[in-house]
């Protein structure tokens, strides 16, 4: 973690020049990564085409000779879309300052664990042992990484960040404009009740155990708004110590974490709906990877878990109307606020310069915009079907493929997430941070349940029919 935090503040400390960013951040790579697959996607159906071919998945399968067939069939596609996706992400990497020597052999690597884990949650019985990719891909990594430990040749291609921005662009292929403008006031609304509380709460509960102002804010920014990507650039906005963003980002994952196995199997227990329940692990989660993990594993229990109601996309969808929509495109606001209340509020803050607006754009999530794009194509595309066509010839044929490819990218995130989470790393907290970063957890889950489940319950279900 301490070597996250490092990396973050170095990050912040040197503003390239706008068209220097284009080519030297994560954000931009997965917007190019993401949209270049969905322009190639969009070029072949239009012509008759598709790229299912090397979209490739696997299918349901009831035992491992099942599973052993659909390799051998599609071995081809498999190792076409390992291709595929080591050239994407590899030219990436490399531009981000990574050796392609040695992101190529950890990437493959990661892919083939990954391949295993996604064939595991197909098999027909995943579901009543609740064996769902995501919840297998970090429990795996984190076994390993606590155990044995991840071998270091390993570590170029654990790029979290990197995986989660291009699957949420991607993303946007599933999730239409017009639903986007029809959840938006309700995602906004919900969102900002939770946000505001949420960090108040993290926020004075910091004060009056006698933690600094720029340790507060930063908890509070990384619990209530956008997560590490929050504590972050919230740390760099007030002024924080590196320290103290390393001690934010430590919380924020070790919350994440255990949230992605406590909000699905609450939320099933209670039997809600995959819309409701999404729209709650959206308003209670903390980090987007982390939050798509739980989102996809409720959605997993869709048709297999009796009682749930909704359909499986409906639970990713919400969770990002909420998380991406809702939460994550107002950090910026929120670094020029509190930084602006740093520069003339608070005393030896740290901070060097006055805030100014242009700050908001600086500390936007760019891959957002990845993110609408693909969603406005995919729109603009879909525009003279129908419903019934929709179904029949543009779901398997152009936006299927793209959800086939988003899993893959989201699954590379989740094993990468587990194999870089080391448990003795966030010993060193120290008990007044965790105890206002946990008031503030439970004040966060306790408002979106009831939000979720009561006050706009009627939405979120509708949004899964």
């Amino acid at each position: 973690m301490a070597e996250i935090a490092e990396h973050a503040h170095a990050r912040l400390s040197i503003r390239p020049s706008a068209w220097r960013e284009l080519i030297r951040k994560e954000d931009w790579w997965a917007i190019w990564i993401g949209l270049r697959l969905v322009a190639v996607a969009i070029a072949l159906f239009a012509n008759g085409g598709s790229i299912k071919w090397i979209a490739v998945a696997p299918q349901k399968w009831s035992h491992l000779a099942n599973a052993a067939a659909q390799l051998q069939t599609h071995g081809a596609q498999y190792a076409a879309l390992c291709v595929l996706w080591a050239a994407s992400l590899g030219i990436g990497a490399a531009a981000l300052g990574i050796k392609l020597s040695r992101f190529l052999p950890a990437f493959l690597a990661l892919y083939v664990v990954a391949g295993a884990i996604y064939f595991l949650g197909l098999w027909d019985q995943a579901a009543h042992y609740n064996l769902e990719p995501p919840l297998v891909a970090l429990g795996l990594g984190l076994l390993i990484s606590n155990t044995v430990g991840a071998p270091r040749w390993l570590e170029p291609g654990l790029r979290v960040e990197f995986y989660i921005k291009t699957g949420i662009v991607l993303l946007g292929a599933g999730l239409p404009l017009t639903l986007i403008a029809w959840a938006g006031p309700v995602a906004i609304v919900q969102a900002a009740i939770v946000s505001l509380v949420t960090f108040g709460v993290i926020y004075f509960s910091a004060v009056r155990l006698g933690l600094d102002r720029r340790l507060a804010a930063t908890l509070g920014t990384g619990g209530a708004v956008c997560g590490v990507s929050g504590a972050i650039a919230i740390g760099g906005a007030v002024g924080a110590k590196k320290e103290q963003v390393s001690v934010a980002i430590s919380l924020v994952v070790v919350w994440a974490i255990v949230m992605i196995f406590v909000l699905p199997l609450v939320a099933r227990s209670l039997h809600l709906s995959t819309g409701v329940a999404g729209a709650w692990i959206g308003t209670s989660e903390f980090a987007d990877a982390a939050g798509l993990a739980a989102a996809q594993t409720y959605g997993g229990y869709a048709g297999n878990v009796p009682g749930i109601a909704g359909n499986a996309d409906a639970a990713v969808s919400a969770f990002t109307l909420m998380k991406v929509i809702g939460r994550d495109v107002w950090i910026g606001v929120w670094a020029f606020v509190l930084s602006l209340i740093a520069t003339t509020r608070w005393e030896r803050t740290g901070v060097q310069n006055k805030p100014e607006a242009g700050e908001i754009w600086r500390r936007f999530p760019k891959f957002v915009l990845g993110f609408l794009v693909a969603s406005a194509v995919i729109t603009i595309v879909s525009k003279g079907y129908d419903y019934a066509a929709y179904k029949r010839v543009v779901l398997p044929g152009l936006v299927a493929p793209l959800q086939a490819l988003r899993t893959w990218a989201f699954t590379f995130a989740f094993l990468s997430i587990g194999l870089t989470t080391k448990f003795r790393e966030f010993a060193s907290v120290g008990a007044r941070p965790f105890y206002a970063f946990t008031i503030g957890v439970v004040v966060n889950v306790l408002l979106g349940f009831v939000l979720s489940t009561q006050v706009f319950s009627e939405f979120w279900n509708r949004l899964g029919q």
